[in-house]
């Protein structure tokens, strides 16, 4: 059972846009927000980012249709967001 409304969505194409993840997602629900995580040094997608849903029903409706489907010619990975870790435990930062 999902605790939380907020979505990790991992597998986003680099093309696609927020406006098109949450267009999709929308299709199991109302979409609070979504956010693709881009590279601060060269503005480009990550590959991943998160979806708010409005409710727990609904969040959990979506990971059951994305989770493992396809969007845009990639297989989304779609799962309860974490709290992030704090910076400690992850290890020290590298910049190149």
């Amino acid at each position: 059972m999902v605790k939380l409304k907020k979505l990790f969505v991992g597998g986003i194409p680099w093309e696609s846009t927020e406006d098109t993840l949450k267009a999709y997602f929308s299709q199991a629900g109302n979409v609070e927000s979504a956010t693709i995580i881009t590279d601060r040094l060269n503005g480009r997608s990550k590959g991943y980012g998160f979806v708010e849903m409005v409710t727990l029903e609904e969040a959990e409706r979506a990971i059951e249709m994305f989770n493992g489907k396809d969007f845009e010619g990639r297989r989304l990975t779609v799962n309860e967001a974490q709290p992030p870790r704090p910076r400690e435990e992850r290890g020290p930062r590298r910049d190149f």
